[in-house]
């Protein structure tokens, strides 16, 4: 996994994150293959959603490196939902518009085609019609979609959804799956940080395993072995939130086990 391929996008090497001082990354390396669909899964606090960010270079590592070609403009990002402030009184479109903003520039203008664009998009996630709606009175799946034809729009290489199916309709969740399946047929890279392991085995081919500490990454298959998901279960279960700052010798600060 640690050598570099012809077909390697994102080369991880001795990765260490952390979150106010304290590790959420530990030591993580590992390749992100090109074109290849890719679930992050762990528990709570595992550091899944910090790894997307240093990925998109938005956290410095502490140590190691991430090793990528690519600059922001390929990259595409939905961020979890509890994130994203829903009371701004902004139109669905205007939402869907955002995606084209580094096309036009902050503060470039947005013509018809790219309004075009953003009402297929719409279409495409099931919302036509919506276009004029405040963000503020739509269901959290209606807004989910939302936030996907926004990806649509904005057409990047690199995909990284954040707890995408979380708190949402299941027929919501089919629907954007199979938009995640579209991409990866197109041959785009998508990483999701996921929590629901039956989706994981049913959708996503290949499986990074975190608990701040790599457990497994590879097959899904080969990943999710009851034995991995025992040790990810004890290594949680050991975790002290209170544990120093990564040591030279590689070694987080935990409770005894």
């Amino acid at each position: 996994m640690g050598c570099r391929t012809a077909m390697s996008l994102i080369r991880i090497d001795n990765l260490t994150l952390t979150y106010r001082r304290h590790p959420a990354v530990h030591h993580l390396s590992g390749v992100i293959r090109k074109g290849s669909l890719t679930a992050v899964a762990g528990p709570n606090g595992a550091g899944k959603s910090t790894l997307l960010k240093a990925i998109m270079g938005e956290i410095r590592p502490s140590e190691g490196r991430i090793e990528h070609a690519l600059t922001a403009h390929d990259f595409g990002y939905l961020p979890q939902a509890v994130e994203i402030n829903r009371r701004f009184p902004i139109s669905v479109l205007d939402t869907v518009m955002l995606g084209a903003w580094r096309r036009v520039g902050a503060f470039g203008r947005t013509g018809r085609e790219e309004t075009d664009r953003a009402r297929e998009a719409l279409s495409t996630v099931g919302l036509e019609g919506f276009e004029r709606r405040e963000i503020g009175s739509l269901s959290a799946g209606q807004f989910q979609r939302v936030l996907f034809a926004r990806l649509l729009l904005q057409d990047a290489q690199v995909i990284l959804l954040d707890e995408p199916f979380t708190a949402i309709d299941a027929r919501t969740t089919r629907d954007l799956i199979d938009l995640v399946a579209g991409w990866h047929g197109a041959g785009r890279t998508v990483i999701a940080v996921l929590h629901d392991l039956e989706q994981v085995r049913s959708h996503f081919p290949e499986t990074l395993l975190l608990a701040r500490e790599l457990i497994g990454w590879g097959a899904t298959g080969d990943v999710l072995t009851p034995a991995n998901l025992l040790s990810m279960r004890s290594m949680a279960e050991r975790w002290d939130e209170d544990a120093e700052v990564c040591q030279p010798d590689g070694k987080l600060g935990r409770t005894a086990a």
